[in-house]
């Protein structure tokens, strides 16, 4: 199968799997309650609920990499694939989310993102940028094979990417992790304020640096390549 077709594959993967997480999540807010989590008492304990949701989030993982490990041929195309189905699955999850309940009302609502290892809190927009990010490359590196020496010898690129990921969660975490010493309670009943923006976009420009690597060798290639087409003529 061509790379293009396998990649569209991976998409519709990924939206039916965003439409299944957006119901799910749809039942278990309207059994609790907190359609808006944004509200007083976010987290509520509602008998094992909290436990089989912290394993959803982690099968909903290992299903995403299951479909980029199936769909690739290469480590390189693996994550790409990966990164695609992550990409969109969270943005479509997010617009069917809206067509199902009215939620989120704007970009800018709260939204409790994820639970492992603490509550993730963050307005809506911010992992819909993350998102996209993450199509971006994966596209690239799913379609684009390159020498994986070239791609390896690029650490201090990864190396910003990961700071970058580093500094977003703790975004993300920063208000669980102030109250991380009083309890489960207090975790769950915390609010953030406010959103670091300018710590977040300072991270979202670092978790770019493998985009932006990515396309500079692409023009550089495409610029070589001219070069050797004139000289033959």
């Amino acid at each position: 199968m061509n790379r293009w077709p396998r990649w569209w594959i991976v998409v519709l993967f990924a939206v039916a799997m965003a439409w299944m997480e957006a119901a799910t999540v749809y039942y278990l807010r309207t059994l609790v309650g907190r359609i808006e989590p944004y509200q007083p008492n976010p987290l509520p304990p509602h008998q094992d609920l909290g436990v089989a949701e912290l394993i959803r989030e982690a099968a909903t993982l290992l299903m995403l990499a299951t479909v980029g490990w199936l769909a690739g041929r290469t480590w390189r195309s693996r994550v790409g694939y990966l990164l695609v189905a992550f990409g969109v699955w969270d943005i479509f999850y997010y617009a069917f989310l809206k067509v199902m309940c009215g939620w989120p009302n704007s970009l800018f609502d709260w939204d409790i993102l994820f639970l492992l290892p603490l509550p993730w809190w963050g307005p809506v927009l911010a992992p819909m940028l993350i998102a996209a990010l993450m199509i971006l490359w994966g596209t690239l590196a799913s379609q684009v094979e390159r020498n994986p020496s070239l791609t390896l010898a690029n650490g201090h690129v990864w190396f910003l990417c990961v700071l970058g990921a580093a500094l977003a969660l703790y975004v993300f975490m920063s208000d669980a992790l102030r109250v991380a010493d009083q309890g489960l309670p207090v975790i769950r009943a915390v609010l953030p304020a406010q959103f670091n923006w300018p710590l977040f976009l300072g991270a979202l420009s670092l978790i770019a640096s493998p985009l932006a690597w990515e396309l500079w060798w692409l023009r550089g290639s495409g610029h070589e390549a001219k070069q050797r087409l004139k000289a033959r003529g």
